[in-house]
C-alpha cells in the first residue's frame, strides 16, 4: 500500500499552480503549503497528504520515473484533468482515451508537468 509520493521540482510556485489545477478534477486539493514543499490529497484526515512536491534536489538528468498515475472517478474526470493540466501550462503527452494495450476499460490521459514529468489520470471502466 502506498503511503505517499514526493516529487522533486525545479520551481515550487510554478509546479504548485500546475498541480492545484490539474489534480482538482480528480478530487485533490492543496492541503499543506510550506516554504519549500506542498502536500496534496483528497482529504486531510489525521494529516494524510499522499502527494508532495518539494523544490530542489532533482536527479541529474531530470526525471527519475516514467509515469505518475492518479486514479480518476470517471472518464469525465480524466478529460477534465487533461484539459486543466494543459491550461495550467502542461504539455499533451496523450489525449483522453482507452488504452487497450494495458487492459480492457483502461481510460487515461497524459500531461507533462512543467519539469517534464509524465502525469497520468486513469479510470478503470468496468463497462468495457
Amino acid at each position: 500500500m502506498l503511503n505517499h509520493i514526493k516529487l522533486r521540482v525545479s520551481d515550487l510556485g510554478r509546479s504548485k499552480a500546475f498541480y492545484e489545477a490539474a489534480l482538482a478534477p480528480l478530487g485533490y486539493k492543496l492541503l499543506k503549503g510550506k516554504e519549500t514543499s506542498a502536500g496534496f490529497g483528497v482529504e486531510d484526515a489525521h494529516g494524510k497528504r499522499d502527494f508532495w512536491i518539494a523544490e530542489g534536489g532533482m536527479a541529474k538528468g531530470g526525471q527519475s520515473f516514467s509515469c505518475l498515475a492518479f486514479s480518476a472517478p470517471s472518464k469525465e474526470a480524466v478529460e477534465a484533468f487533461h484539459k486543466a493540466g494543459l491550461a495550467a501550462g502542461g504539455t499533451d503527452n496523450g489525449p483522453p482515451g482507452y488504452r487497450e494495450k494495458y487492459h480492457a476499460g483502461y481510460y487515461a490521459a497524459y500531461v507533462r508537468d512543467p519539469d517534464g514529468y509524465n502525469i497520468e489520470a486513469v479510470f478503470d471502466d468496468a463497462s468495457k
